[in-house]
């Protein structure tokens, strides 16, 4: 019995443990299902998470919003410039594309958005990048999720974000399926893989001192309109992240995977471009100058080898065989140029330590030293008691002049330090000054340094560096030119590039002065231009300043020649063009003034402003334009980009500070219009036609702009130190064809000021180039940015110079 009893015990006892048993088993292994799957919750690729198509928007737009009041001021939307006038402009990292052909037939032009990344330090390579976003700019995201700069989204899960790359993933994960169809569409169009910190197309490397770029702050919804973003301060909407992805993987034919020929391709290109950009080894040029050297007007040994000087061939440009390849001292005690508007009454001492003019013409208010620095009292030697009051007289004596609306573009002869120009800015005037680098000491480089335009040149034996028919006023205030010599050869070449219906002005002695020599030369002057069929409209006297003033006026036809007596001067053959200016010898003979409405010259330019928005009268839509459209066409689409470039790019998108520019260079001007878009800010540009490119310059002067011929293969005829920003589109990889890339940098570096700007538009092999050769000069590189093929640079000079010195022979007294 007691057996019995213990064996049910026992055996009910071994069924309870039993049943215990298995409900713990069944317990651990549901705990063990419900962690696996919520292990398998946290790493399901996103693209299997069934999230509505908003969120699926808001995890693809952070480029779009974190950006977006920063990348706008990079778009340099094309709009409806011709392919090759673009060049480099379409500069954005990510398409706004559509996922259907109708969307993309109804946005044909929405503009492109360059993608900026900050360069935490100045020797942060572009691969360093990413990882830098990762770890330093993620932030939390609604979901748990987390976004880079850069716009890529990146689960919990995956810490190695950094060191991903696009092309070899090989999950579908739609979080990263934006990075990997952009970069599989670079791949099928040839673009370079970064190597070795070699910068590739659709990359951005950038230091922008003055302007921070603004993180995203998580929030996604601010911008948007019908589950799409939109841009800040634009009507413009665009399609949603996933619709652009789509479209990309579908036309980029081989997904998210590069081939292994582009691969090698790619990286063979890289090695082979890093090699040929070794650090140039630069040295100081030792020269007689010093600070203050131009290699085309101080060749000295051609100087002493000329035959003759009487016709001043000494102060013309004789340009050496190979232009130098090393950099100019800086004046010591050399500091940042004063800003203007003060910079006109005065400036640094020791940037133009030079005191020879203040004392011949300190008596005259040309100029004086004040402490550490140097003066403009606004004086000149017929104006002693100041431009501004000379400037009205004028007007006063002829109304038709009309500073800033009739008279917009003025030549000035002989201006010394420029001040007559200087003031004329106050009459929204452009004057053209220059004088030749002689006895009156640095004379234009007081006038750059102030901040007023200038070159050095002189009237001798060749024409000046202008087109024919471009200046409204040619002045000359007490010049010692001897116009009425040699069948007057110097006052016909003024008649080659007066506008016309234009207005010379003359005040010097011979006008108001009884002296035997100055009879003369007024009775000569008198005989000449009547000849030249140039009536006297206007001769006064000043009281206040004590000089006389003549004014003549250009014919507007061809009359008054066919009345002549004589044929003296005589007319110019039909041969002869008047726009030939480059190295041409003078000649004393008279151009006609046109005559058919649509020939330039026949009708006077619209006032300004008005003038330099339309298309001039005479550009004819049977003409094509430099971009292949008609011309008047190529001329609105050009002025249109320039416009867009210079409001969204250049203006708050690259650190530079506009207060500090006066002085701007365009050495690849076209129709001038990036000088256009500038035209508001308190600064002139010197638009630079090359001599080897359509010649447009006559466009840039008939809409109230001025510019220069050049050859870029030879030294420009300037000082020193001239320009606080030097721009240049696409010209470097044309002039390297027949120049030497190295001396063309190095004369770069000779007219730009300490702390200036340089920005270069070129195809990314020559920005490549120019950026390892600014590095070497120790430049500052604040922005590079490249895609499909095409790039944009942004250097800043600095102070140093290097210590080696190379003896420049033919510049040794």
């Amino acid at each position: 019995m007691a057996l019995g009893k213990y064996t049910r015990v026992d055996n009910r006892r071994s069924s309870s443990s039993y049943c215990s048993t298995v409900t713990i088993v069944v317990f651990v292994a549901l705990c063990l299902v419900g962690v696996w799957m919520m292990t398998s919750s946290s790493v399901v690729p996103a693209q299997n998470v069934d999230v509505p198509q908003e969120n699926k928007n808001e995890v693809k737009e952070p480029v779009t919003e974190s950006n977006a009041s920063n990348t706008r001021q990079f778009e340099d939307s094309p709009g409806d410039l011709p392919e090759d006038a673009t060049k480099g402009d379409s500069n954005g990292n990510s398409e706004t594309k559509s996922n259907e052909t109708e969307n993309q037939e109804e946005k044909p032009q929405e503009k492109s958005e360059e993608k900026l990344i900050e360069k935490p330090s100045d020797d942060t390579k572009t691969e360093d990048v990413s990882k830098n976003e990762t770890e330093d700019g993620e932030q939390k995201k609604e979901g748990g999720d987390s976004k880079s700069e850069n716009g890529e989204s990146n689960s919990e899960g995956n810490e190695n974000s950094s060191d991903r790359k696009g092309d070899t993933e090989g999950n579908s994960d739609e979080s990263k399926k934006k990075s990997d169809s952009e970069e599989s569409e670079n791949n099928s169009e040839n673009s370079s893989e970064t190597k070795d910190g070699e910068k590739t197309d659709g990359q951005i490397e950038e230091k922008n001192v003055d302007q921070k770029v603004n993180e995203s702050d998580g929030s996604s919804g601010d911008n948007k309109e019908n589950g799409q973003p939109k841009k800040e301060g634009s009507n413009e909407v665009y399609p949603s992240g996933a619709q652009s992805e789509l479209l990309n993987e579908t036309t980029s034919q081989t997904g998210a995977w590069s081939t292994q020929a582009a691969e090698s391709k790619n990286e063979k290109e890289a090695q082979k471009s890093s090699k040929q950009q070794p650090g140039y080894n630069w040295k100081l040029c030792n020269v007689t100058a010093g600070p203050d050297f131009i290699p085309c007007l101080d060749n000295l040994q051609a100087i002493r080898s000329l035959r003759s000087t009487k016709h001043y061939e000494h102060r013309e440009r004789h340009c050496p065989e190979e232009p130098p390849t090393c950099l100019i001292s800086l004046p010591e005690g050399y500091r940042r140029s004063i800003e203007w508007p003060k910079s006109r009454e005065k400036i640094w001492y020791y940037n133009v330590p030079h005191t020879k003019l203040a004392q011949v013409k300190g008596h005259q208010n040309w100029v004086k030293v004040t402490g550490e620095y140097l003066t403009f009292p606004g004086g000149g030697t017929q104006f002693k008691h100041g431009a501004l009051h000379y400037i009205d007289f004028i007007q006063e004596s002829v109304p038709d002049i009309a500073w800033g609306k009739r008279s917009r573009v003025i030549l000035d002869v002989g201006c010394g330090v420029a001040s007559f120009g200087g003031f004329l800015f106050d009459r929204d005037v452009l004057t053209m000054s220059f004088a030749p680098k002689d006895e009156h000491e640095a004379q234009v480089q007081f006038a750059l340094e102030r901040g007023i335009p200038g070159i050095s040149a002189v009237m001798g034996t060749k024409r000046l560096p202008f087109p024919g028919r471009v200046f409204d006023i040619v002045h000359c205030a007490r010049c010692r030119v001897p116009w009425h010599i040699e069948g007057g050869k110097l006052l016909l070449e003024l008649n080659r590039v007066l506008r016309p219906g234009g207005f010379f002005v003359w005040s010097a002695t011979p006008v108001y002065q009884k002296l035997a020599e100055d009879v003369g030369i007024w009775n000569a002057m008198k005989k000449l231009t009547k000849a030249m069929c140039w009536e006297l409209v206007s001769i006064s006297k000043d009281t206040v300043n004590g000089v006389g003033i003549a004014i003549y006026k250009k014919p507007f036809s061809n009359e008054c020649y066919e009345k002549r007596s004589q044929n003296e001067p005589p007319i110019c053959p039909d041969s002869d063009d008047p726009n030939a200016a480059w190295g041409v010898p003078l000649q004393a003979c008279l151009h006609k003034v046109p005559i058919k409405e649509t020939e330039r010259g026949s009708q006077w330019p619209e006032q300004w402003p008005a003038r330099v928005e339309k298309p001039p009268y005479w550009l004819l839509s049977s003409q094509v334009g430099v971009y292949g459209k008609a011309a008047p066409e190529d001329f609105t689409a050009d002025y249109d980009h320039w416009k867009r470039v210079v409001k969204n790019s250049y203006l708050d998108g690259m650190g530079i500070k506009w207060s500090n520019v006066r002085n701007v260079m365009d050495m690849r001007s076209v129709y001038g219009g990036f000088a256009a878009a500038l035209r508001d800010l308190k600064i002139w540009v010197m638009n630079v036609v090359s001599i080897d490119s359509a010649d447009t310059l006559p466009i840039i002067y008939e809409r109230g702009l001025f510019g220069i011929y050049h050859d870029w293969c030879e030294s420009f005829s300037t000082y020193p130190r001239s320009y606080d920003l030097v721009h240049a589109d696409h010209l470097f990889s044309k002039i390297k064809k027949r120049c030497n890339l190295v001396a063309v940098v190095a004369e770069v570096d000779r007219i730009l000021r300490p702390e200036g700007k340089l920005i270069v538009r070129d195809d990314v092999e020559t920005i490549n180039e120019l950026e390892s050769l600014a590095k070497s000069m120790q430049w500052e590189v604040r922005m590079t940015f490249s895609k499909n093929k095409e790039g944009l640079l942004c250097v800043q000079k600095s102070m140093w110079r290097p210590k080696e010195l190379e003896t420049i022979t033919y510049a040794i007294a």
